[in-house]
């Protein structure tokens, strides 16, 4: 079976190194990348030598947001697939998401689960 390939954005290691150790152990999916920042995934994301199925981004970073992310995603054309995992799921921060194509939001603070059941449910890239 091939694996998912995700691309995390996310600020804090501890957070970052807990998601990647929950999604590999439960899913069918491997981290192929990470950044802390808006530029740092920008330039992962847009080097034709990567490539992912899944960007799960945060929204507050280090420097830059998520929503930078996203915007730049959408008016590039990107079909990657965009989930958000945020502290901050406020109604119109996840229309505002959902607008800037991410296709869910989560909340970090009680949708671990559901993100998991998100990549579960995903089906296997092309092999």
């Amino acid at each position: 079976m091939s694996l998912i390939r995700a691309f995390v954005v996310e600020d804090s290691p501890v957070i970052r190194d807990n998601l990647e150790s929950a999604l590999e152990e439960l899913v069918p999916l491997k981290v192929v990348g990470w950044a802390d920042d808006e530029a740092g995934a920008l330039r992962w994301l847009g080097d034709p030598a990567n490539g992912c199925d899944l960007a799960i981004l945060d929204i507050f970073l280090r420097t830059g947001s998520g929503t930078g992310i996203l915007r730049a995603l959408r008016d590039a054309g990107s079909p990657l697939r965009r989930v958000v995992l945020t502290n901050y799921a406020s109604p119109d921060l996840a229309r505002q998401c959902l607008d800037l194509g991410a296709v869910r939001v989560f909340d970090k603070s009680r949708d671990i689960d559901a993100l998991i059941n998100y990549c579960a449910a995903l089906p296997p890239p092309p092999a």
